[in-house]
């Protein structure tokens, strides 16, 4: 019963996304039918943005309005998002503090001073620089809105536990995940005397993950964890991790690898260290890869219903099944960039065997 309520909702949220879509086939203004174009539609919609668009498009679109925060040579600057309104040109020019910025595929500039109109050079503005961009935009309010997810989630396990330590509820179902990624990734991986130190970390990175891989398939969801930025952050952490954490034995087994004649040591020895930086990179490049892909594909069969007309039941279909496959997916990410972790941390505190 469980199972097919749960199916009967999935279909339900990708029937409520398609409307969302469907905008990228609007008309003009003269009511001329615009050309629908795929590639514009889905990088609108995995992209970031200074904005959270819900629906509609041009003077009709629905969005909230985010605050944007710009550092400038004048000083810091804030106002929210929906100043830049679209005009005749597509440029509308915000002035704040008798300083002017417009925007541009989502990039904000400051015009040169004296400047009161853009000018543009092989679609870049030439008469204008990029101010330091503190903004928040649709990933950073995202990803405020896990956390804030997070520490109610756990902040309540925790409470359930204060009152009993059998749990009931929300905590019973949460417990089998935490201790999950306690046993079977952090003990199994990493010294039992060790790594306990280290859960606290896991547990914070396999939730962020998970949590923010499944707001991003949610209609309107940003893809916080489909971007690099996001991915590399998460990388360099375990990176610091690691590599402060490694022991005497990690750190000879990359410089002077043990065991081996000399000749072999000095010609290891780069390859290692080179392989300090690939690990993590393949973590941040894996996560990125696989969530972007999959938005990218769902949003590619959606595409269709406006291409081919006659592709509206196959495509429904089919992006169906890849929305269940990319809830599984947005477990095994999670999993995988947690394992791998651990893994690399289980290597870098390792003692020496004799």
């Amino acid at each position: 019963m469980i199972a097919k309520k749960s199916i009967k909702n999935l279909i339900l949220a990708v029937l409520f996304a398609l409307p969302l879509f469907a905008t990228a086939s609007g008309s003009s203004e003269k009511g001329e039918e615009k050309k629908f174009d795929v590639v514009e539609m889905i990088m609108h919609h995995i992209a970031d943005s200074h904005e959270w668009h819900l629906w509609g498009e041009g003077e009709d679109a629905m969005t909230i309005p985010l605050p944007v925060i710009l550092y400038t040579d004048n000083g810091l600057v804030t106002f929210l998002s929906n100043e830049f309104h679209h005009d005749d040109t597509g440029h509308h020019i915000v002035t704040k503090n008798g300083m002017n910025f417009v925007r541009n595929h989502g990039k904000i500039y400051q015009l040169n001073a004296g400047e009161t109109s853009v000018k543009m050079e092989d679609h870049h503005i030439t008469n204008g620089s990029k101010p330091l961009d503190f903004s928040i935009t649709k990933n950073v309010a995202s990803m405020f809105i896990s956390i804030i997810l997070i520490l109610l989630i756990f902040t309540s396990i925790a409470r359930s536990y204060k009152k009993s330590l059998v749990p009931t509820g929300f905590a019973g179902l949460m417990e089998p995940l935490i201790i999950f990624v306690r046993d079977d990734i952090a003990k199994s991986l990493i010294d039992e005397k060790k790594y306990m130190k280290y859960v606290p970390y896991l547990l914070t990175l396999f939730f962020f993950i998970w949590v923010n891989n499944l707001l991003g398939l949610v209609p309107t969801g940003a893809n916080l964890t489909g971007n690099i930025a996001t991915t590399m952050v998460l990388a360099v952490l375990t990176l610091l991790i690691v590599n402060f954490s490694g022991n005497a034995n990690y750190w000879k087994h990359i410089f002077w690898m043990p065991g081996v004649p000399v000749p072999m040591k000095i010609i290891l020895a780069p390859i290692e260290f080179v392989g300090i930086f690939t690990k993590p990179f393949a973590l941040m490049i894996r996560l990125f890869a696989n969530i972007t892909a999959g938005h990218i594909i769902i949003l590619s069969l959606v595409s269709l219903i406006f291409i081919f007309q006659w592709a509206g039941t196959p495509s429904m279909l089919l992006a169906i099944f890849i929305m269940i496959l990319e809830f599984v997916v947005a477990f095994v990410q999670a999993y995988i960039f947690t394992f791998l972790t651990a893994l690399f941390i289980g290597m870098a505190v390792e003692d020496a065997h004799h």
